[in-house]
C-alpha cells in the first residue's frame, strides 16, 4: 500500500493524475477538497475528515472509510462498491445517484443526507441513523436495514424488495409508493407512517 501525505496527493491532482489505487491516507485532513472524478480503489483513508469536499463521481471500491467525516461531501454519481463507510459522518452528504452496492455502512450517522436514486442492494445500514434522510427511488434490494433509525426517512418509490427492517424505527417515514415485498420484519416500531399505495 503506497502511502502519501495529503500535499502530495493534491500535488500530483493538480497535476492531472486521478488514479490512486490503494493508497493509505488514515486520519488526513481533506476538509473542502476539490478532487472530483479521483479514484481510489482499495484506498485506507480511515478517520480521515473530508468535510464539504468534492468527491464527484469518485472511485472507491473496497476502500475502507471506517469513522471517516464526509459531512455535506458532494459524492454524487460516486462509484463505491463494495466501500467501508461503517461509523463514518454523512451529515448533509450528497449520494445522489450513487453505486453503494454491498457497501458496509453498519452504524453510519446519514441524517438529512441525500440517497435519491442510489444503488443501496445488498449494502448494510444496520444500526445507520437514516433520520429525515433523502432515499426516495433508491435500490435496497436485499439490503440489511435491521436496528436503523428511520425516523422522517423519505422512501417514496424506494425498492425494499428481499430487504431486513429487524427492530428498525420507522416513525413519520414516507413509503408512498415503496416495494417492501419479503422484507423481514420483527419488533419494528412503527409511528405515523406513511403507507398511502405502498
Amino acid at each position: 500500500m503506497q502511502i502519501l501525505d495529503v500535499s502530495q496527493l493534491v500535488e500530483l491532482y493538480a497535476k492531472g493524475e486521478r488514479n490512486f489505487p490503494g493508497i493509505s491516507l488514515v486520519n488526513a485532513n481533506l476538509i473542502e477538497a476539490q478532487l472530483a472524478e479521483i479514484s481510489l480503489p482499495g484506498a485506507c483513508l480511515s478517520g480521515s475528515n473530508l468535510s464539504a469536499a468534492n468527491l464527484y463521481r469518485i472511485n472507491w471500491v473496497e476502500a475502507d472509510l471506517t469513522k471517516a467525516i464526509l459531512w455535506r461531501s458532494v459524492l454524487q454519481n460516486a462509484y463505491g462498491v463494495k466501500v467501508n463507510l461503517s461509523q463514518a459522518i454523512l451529515i448533509k452528504a450528497n449520494l445522489n445517484g450513487a453505486d453503494l452496492h454491498g457497501a458496509n455502512l453498519t452504524k453510519a450517522d446519514l441524517r438529512l443526507a441525500d440517497l435519491r436514486n442510489t444503488d443501496l442492494s445488498g449494502a448494510n445500514l444496520s444500526g445507520a441513523d437514516l433520520r429525515y434522510a433523502n432515499l426516495s427511488n433508491a435500490n435496497l434490494v436485499g439490503a440489511d436495514l435491521s436496528n436503523c433509525n428511520l425516523t422522517g426517512t423519505n422512501l417514496n418509490q424506494a425498492d425494499l424488495w428481499n430487504s431486513k427492517l429487524d427492530k428498525a424505527i420507522v416513525s413519520r417515514t414516507n413509503l408512498c409508493d415503496a416495494n417492501f415485498s419479503k422484507i423481514e420484519i420483527s419488533d419494528i416500531e412503527a409511528l405515523f407512517v406513511d403507507l398511502v399505495k405502498a
